[in-house]
């Protein structure tokens, strides 16, 4: 780790004038930041520390959704009952990810700007794009057993690690950002980008911007949702496959569903294919293995990870059957 300057802002207003500098950067719970800059994969020259920022509440939204500050720590956030009650797919996805002690310091926009796992990105004696643009990407003919299937291209396979964000991703959350050019709301179907010829820029976060909250639509009184992942062990495992399921249900009919899938895609991956094949069509097997394969469409496998593509679409089907059997 690198000597850095750190500093300790009071507001939001001092906390971008602080990050302006070029080398600054924003840091709040520190578990992914921390951990990076220890292996000299991320060397700001200042911190900028936000923890005391008043971005922590969770909050009623005149529609009926909820305001979730950045702050909002990942644990406060699973456990929040109106979290549960109206959104148990983010509640699930929540407590499915890293360990209790890791939720109480993780926060809500530290989450959403969580940064891959994926080993050449975070051992610097290997190449990679997304840390030094150019360089390549060894991931694609070395080990890529758990890297992404979807999204990818000839520079960059790097799987999106957040359970929370995929969640957020089938709510269709809005990301609501504050920087020098005023404040901006970003849906968080457009905040994540595709690798595509630039891996190194993974959203449209612009310099010295902060996210300060994030806004979650109210959901139908008869949607039910649940969040369902696929790992090597039981607990403190990134995903291999996972699904956020969200269906409004009327009688053995589906209204609607909304879909995400994490652990195979660059970024977290909603599927509009699946949610046009489930859309007015009946409950059934069938339908969801139908859903499954349209997800799944364009996936591309490497070496190590083929059995992504079926795993991820075993899974969808099986949370579909656990949301529908509830309804």
């Amino acid at each position: 780790m690198e000597p850095f300057q750190y500093t300790k802002p009071a507001t939001v207003n001092d906390a971008m004038t602080s990050v302006a500098a070029s080398g600054a950067k924003f840091v709040a719970g520190g578990t992914t930041l921390i951990d990076l800059m220890k292996l000299n994969v991320e060397r700001p020259t200042a911190l900028v520390d936000i923890n005391i920022l008043p971005l922590d509440r969770i909050e009623p939204e005149a529609g009926g959704g909820l305001k979730i500050g950045a702050m909002v720590r990942n644990s406060d956030l699973a456990h929040d009952s109106r979290v549960q009650q109206m959104y148990p797919v983010l509640s699930e996805a929540l407590l499915s990810g890293a360990s209790p002690q890791l939720r109480n310091m993780a926060t809500t926009g530290g989450n959403l700007l969580q940064r891959t796992r994926c080993y050449y990105f975070r051992d610097t004696n290997y190449a990679c794009n997304k840390r030094e643009p150019g360089s390549g990407c060894p991931a694609i003919d070395g080990y890529n057993r758990m890297h992404a299937i979807l999204g990818t291209s000839e520079h960059c396979i790097a799987t999106h690690p957040s359970d929370m964000d995929v969640a957020m991703m089938a709510l269709g959350a809005t990301i609501h950002l504050n920087g020098s050019a005023g404040e901006r709301s970003v849906p968080i179907t457009e905040f994540y980008l595709l690798p595509g010829n630039s891996p190194d820029r993974e959203n449209v976060l612009r310099k010295g911007e902060i996210i300060t909250h994030v806004t979650l639509p109210a959901l139908p009184a008869s949607a039910k949702s649940h969040y369902l992942k696929r790992r090597d062990r039981a607990s403190y495992e990134f995903a291999l496959a996972s699904a956020a399921v969200i269906v409004d249900m009327n009688g053995n009919k589906i209204r609607k569903a909304q879909i995400a899938l994490g652990g195979v895609g660059t970024r977290p991956w909603r599927s509009p294919e699946a949610e046009r094949e489930l859309a007015g069509s009946d409950v059934s097997e069938r339908t969801f293995r139908k859903a499954a394969e349209a997800a799944l469409h364009g996936a591309k496998p490497y070496r190590n990870n083929g059995f992504k593509v079926e795993l991820a679409k075993r899974t969808l089907v099986r949370a579909l059957q656990t949301v529908t059997a509830s309804a």
